[in-house]
């Protein structure tokens, strides 16, 4: 075994740990609870703009789409488009690593990598702001509900013709609206990608403890995500990424494609 790969085995090794650490795990989740009520997730911004996500997640989505390859990320839920913007920059990295292993030079233009974000209400501020930053060309956005067939099926059309395909869900959180969400975009998603279905971590707080919405416990992404998985064989969850992450909105909703 060389060193890359005995770095890796035990990298593997720590994080299968993790899932066993109980008391690692209830300080994990201590935590996740105290930085949520200090709102601490609307602390950052990527390249600009502001990005409601915790930095580990920044960092899974990172890895994911090294691991991925994708060609086309949907994202449900656009809010001031940071995670938009997280996404372009990945896409364009990827342009950028592929030309240098070709041995080419990077034309921009010819770039088919895209974002679709979805989202209700685009504000126009956001709108401005997102369509106006130097990564602006490479997002598509559509508003409406991203569970109206009319939004379901413009994205559709948006899809066609790539083979690469990452979703990210990230709008309403209640149990009923992820659940139609898993149902119309999840077979978008292309064999050996992800489902990601954040804000899961719902189901881990205290009953009321988003007192201002309508999810709570019993009614959120994680439950959506367990009704829906009993139907399917297509999809499973990756538990490496909450093991490996500990702090994360989404556990049990890192869920890949592999049939």
């Amino acid at each position: 075994m060389n060193p890359n790969e005995q770095f890796q085995a035990e990298q593997r090794e720590r994080i299968a740990s993790y899932g066993q650490d109980d008391k690692f795990q209830a300080l994990s989740r201590d935590w996740l609870q105290a930085s949520m009520q200090r709102k601490y997730v609307y602390n950052f911004d990527w390249l600009g703009r502001p990005i409601i996500q915790y930095p580990q997640d920044m960092v899974a989505i990172q890895e994911l789409v090294w691991r991925v390859r994708p060609d086309l990320i949907i994202e449900t839920g656009i809010a001031h488009g940071g995670s938009l913007v997280l996404s372009a920059s990945l896409l364009a990295l990827l342009d950028i690593c592929d030309a240098t292993e070709a041995g080419t030079l990077l034309d921009p233009c010819k770039s088919q990598r895209k974002v679709i974000g979805v989202d209700i209400d685009i504000r126009a501020h956001n709108l401005q702001a997102i369509e106006s930053h130097p990564l602006g060309n490479r997002i598509r956005m559509i508003q409406g509900s991203s569970i109206d067939p009319v939004t379901v099926s413009k994205v559709r059309q948006e899809s066609q013709g790539y083979k690469r395909v990452l979703v990210l869900l990230d709008s309403m959180h209640t149990h009923e609206h992820v659940l139609a969400e898993l149902n119309a975009y999840a077979p978008m998603v292309s064999v050996g990608s992800y489902c990601v279905v954040f804000d899961s971590f719902v189901d881990d707080m205290p009953p009321g403890f988003f007192a201002d919405r309508p999810w709570d416990v019993g009614n959120n992404p994680k439950t959506a995500v367990h009704q829906w998985l009993k139907s399917r064989s297509d999809f499973q969850i990756d538990p490496t990424w909450p093991n490996k992450l500990m702090v994360t909105v989404a556990p049990d909703g890192f869920l890949r494609r592999v049939g």
